[in-house]
């Protein structure tokens, strides 16, 4: 029997269903083609951000940052271009983006918890000379003056400043709180302003204002008692520091008033004999004490353990009362022939598709004691803030209501899993609305809803806008300040570590850590009693 002409490739000329392309056919290459397309672009944007990474790590001379960006485009390189390795494929993304997301951060929040770094002890104790003579300089009548442009390595806001000069003669110097070198490559106008350099940000007129309070406690130093400082916006010049520090006695001298300062290395600064201490100091390994210091020091110990009894009310009041409200409604609106369920449904999520922040602020305003709208509408004068259990309960309402939609949510998704049918067996045996819903829905209902309910409590737990926003953690104790009856051990960490003088990193790495600790406790305990709900499932 002859063979049927095709008038196409794979679709014959009786009208016969065409057979799939075979592999290696034109549609196979075409995909194909595509395929190596995307992962050549994917590969090059990769390689993009590697290189942005490791501009920033050369100029700051950090070489073990440096070699892992290396090491870590050469994996994803050799992962992606090789055949043998397929399943790797998928799953160097999410163990990358783990690595950067999850356990380094806890890590280095870990090792940052036994330290004293703070504003005043961040690097080592040579940087804490030169920073101790730089900042004492003094102008002389000879001192030598340069054109300043002030820069930063980064981002103008955060970044990290640094002293671009001009001499006399032309010659343009790059400075930094580590010492003074040579500029290459810079672009400098007739008046001596750098206007360009690479690997550095010009900072507009604006942007100096914003960090003047920096810019006057910056200093470049260039030598043995010797360094600069700026002198306006325009100008700089190098002086001789008051503070001048000794190798032979280990301490700083500070000519002016003949002080004193011995290093004492064991608290990473400079202390005098009357136990005064110099601002500069040194990032040192303190152990526990920063742990210690919440923990048995009296001052802090009492309010640590009354916040934290607090703060486990709050999580466990939020969670309880916005899955009560929550699947309360979801019941409500589940009934089959209930007219205008989507209306209703988009009503009762309004509040979860709008900012929180804008939320709990209009809360905040609410709850107002003079032209509040609870205050208003109910005819009262309640200062709602001022006392402590009224702000707690003001707390609380206003992270139900912003709770509660995702919470209907969640609890409408999981009822529509359950049959039915379970349901209408339980009434004809006999069982009445409730009884059908206590034994049989609702425990199907919390094999699904428990781990959420534990990642709400953990979210709770931690939440710093739903406190800071309305209360700022007031009202504060009339015998402690740095305490208030709905500060949770967040926003406690907050104000002790950030509100002072000075920024204390360690210890508020400390307390994160604790607070880590604790809801990871609280987590897998929970999870751990919910294994009974297997039977159920």
């Amino acid at each position: 029997m002859p063979v049927p002409e095709s008038d196409t490739a794979g679709a014959p000329a009786n009208g016969a269903p065409s057979r799939p392309p075979l592999p290696g056919g034109r549609w196979a290459r075409d995909g194909s083609l595509a395929g190596r397309i995307a992962k050549i672009g994917l590969l090059g944007l990769f390689t993009a951000l590697g290189v942005w990474a490791l501009l920033p790590l050369y100029l700051a001379g950090n070489w073990l940052g440096l070699a892992l960006v290396v090491a870590v485009v050469a994996l994803v390189y050799y992962v992606y271009l090789s055949r043998r390795t397929v399943p790797a494929k998928y799953l160097v993304p999410g163990v990358l983006f783990l690595l950067a997301f999850q356990i380094l951060p806890v890590l280095y929040t870990m090792s940052t918890s036994v330290t004293n770094m703070s504003d005043g002890h961040r690097g080592d104790k040579q940087q804490a000379i030169n920073a101790v003579e730089s900042l004492s300089v003094t102008r002389a009548p000879d001192s030598e003056e340069y054109v300043l442009t002030v820069a930063t390595t980064g981002d103008p806001d955060t970044g990290e400043l640094v002293f671009l000069l001009t001499d006399g003669e032309g010659e343009a110097f790059v400075g930094d709180a580590d010492g003074l070198d040579g500029l290459g490559g810079a672009t400098v106008d007739p008046s001596g302003k750098v206007t360009e350099a690479f690997g550095y940000t010009i900072l507009s007129p604006a942007q100096v204002n914003a960090r003047s309070a920096e810019l006057e406690e910056f200093a470049v130093p260039t030598g043995s008692g010797t360094g600069i400082r700026s002198s306006g916006l325009s100008t700089a010049y190098e002086g001789t520091a008051v503070r001048s520090y000794d190798a032979g006695c280990d301490c700083v001298t500070d000519s002016e008033t003949g002080t004193v300062y011995v290093a004492d290395d064991e608290r990473g600064a400079f202390v005098s004999e009357d136990g005064d201490r110099l601002p500069q100091g040194w990032q040192v390994n303190v152990g526990l004490d920063n742990f210690a210091r919440f923990l048995l020091d009296p001052a802090f110990a009492s309010s640590f353990f009354g916040i934290l009894v607090w703060n486990i009310a709050f999580a466990v009041a939020v969670t309880g009362l916005v899955f009560v409200v929550g699947l309360a409604v979801a019941l409500t609106l589940h009934v089959p022939r209930m007219r205008g369920k989507v209306v209703y449904r988009i009503l009762v999520v309004l509040p979860y598709a709008m900012s929180s922040l804008a939320m709990y602020l209009l809360w905040r305003d609410m709850f107002n004691t003079d032209f509040g709208l609870f205050n208003r509408m109910l005819g009262l004068q309640v200062d709602w803030f001022g006392n402590a259990w009224s702000a707690r309960a003001a707390v609380i309402l206003a992270n139900v209501w912003l709770g509660y939609p995702y919470m209907f949510l969640v609890s409408t998704g999981a009822l529509q899993a359950i049959p039915r049918e379970l349901e209408q067996a339980a009434r004809i045996d006999g069982a009445n609305a409730w009884q059908a819903f206590r034994h049989v829905t609702l425990p199907l209902l919390m094999v699904a809803m428990t781990p959420i309910l534990v990642a709400v409590f953990a979210f709770n737990f931690n939440n710093f806008n739903a406190v800071w926003l309305l209360t700022r953690g007031g009202p504060l104790f009339s015998d402690n300040s740095t305490a208030g009856a709905t500060d949770l051990l967040i926003t406690y960490t907050y104000r002790l570590a950030f509100n002072e003088a000075t920024a204390q990193y360690g210890y508020a790495a400390a307390l994160s850590v604790m607070i880590f600790v604790i809801v990871s406790v609280i987590s897998v305990v929970s999870l751990w009693r919910s294994r009974a709900l297997k039977e159920v499932d």
